[in-house]
């Protein structure tokens, strides 16, 4: 497949995970592909040496850093916004210092990026961030400030989707429930209590939520833009 031909694709965060997954799709269609990581060099390695995809050590907690790492990776066709963190505790316990950074890399990052790709996207570009269905949904103790952060993209992809929209740019969130990453595996100790929820007893597969992007990205998808995509196994229905 070579839907994605020659676009450049950035994707912030793509390591590990559902960014990693990210990244092999775009790879495999076609697409040049760079990726930021930052705690995780050796993986960082193996992924680019497997797809062919560029990486640039950035921490999406460093504001300028961030938007240097756009402007110096644009003009861009697709940006994504992978990066996150989730901090779990009880909301009176929490260190101040930590909860700023959560808000700094979950949602300033995004912010920031989207708007410096924004400069020099041509029409028909597309800005997809990765949320989550904790956005719409906290039913468990202890995440308020993920919660928050999540919540943020939401108003965050229908205000700039009204900016940018007259230029065909085309921002939206993709709301993964539980999906079997390192930081959320299948088999561990929360599988029981997060497929009580859910009408599709199982995690997801981070390939799962990589189609979804793809689709975002591609041209099928021009006229969908300020909108969440949840692809929770009905998690948060």
């Amino acid at each position: 497949m070579a839907e994605f031909e020659g676009k450049s694709v950035l994707v912030l965060g793509g390591s590990r995970g559902i960014g990693a997954a990210i990244v092999r799709r775009f790879a495999a269609d076609g697409a040049e592909v760079t990726f930021t990581y930052s705690g995780s060099p050796e993986a960082a390695e193996t992924l680019a040496n497997e797809t062919g995809a560029k990486t640039v050590r950035t921490d999406s907690a460093d504001r300028d850093a961030v938007i240097a790492t756009v402007r110096e990776s644009g003009p861009l066709d697709v940006l994504v916004v992978n990066a996150g963190i989730l901090i779990f505790g009880d909301a009176l316990e929490q260190d101040p210092d930590a909860i700023d950074r959560l808000i700094s890399i979950n949602v300033n990052a995004p912010y920031h990026a989207s708007v410096e790709a924004a400069r020099s996207m041509q029409e028909g570009g597309r800005i997809i961030v990765i949320g989550s269905v904790n956005g719409d949904r906290m039913p468990v103790p202890g995440m308020a400030a993920y919660a928050l952060s999540k919540s943020a993209l939401q108003g965050m992809a229908r205000g700039l989707a009204r900016d940018f929209g007259p230029r065909g740019i085309t921002v939206n969130v993709v709301q993964p429930g539980p999906i079997d990453t390192d930081a959320n595996p299948a088999d561990g100790p929360m599988k029981d209590l997060l497929h009580g929820f859910m009408a599709i007893k199982r995690h997801g597969r981070p390939e799962e939520v990589a189609g979804m992007v793809s689709w975002l990205a591609g041209p099928e998808a021009g006229f969908v833009t300020g909108a969440m995509h949840t692809i929770d196994g009905a998690f948060g229905a």
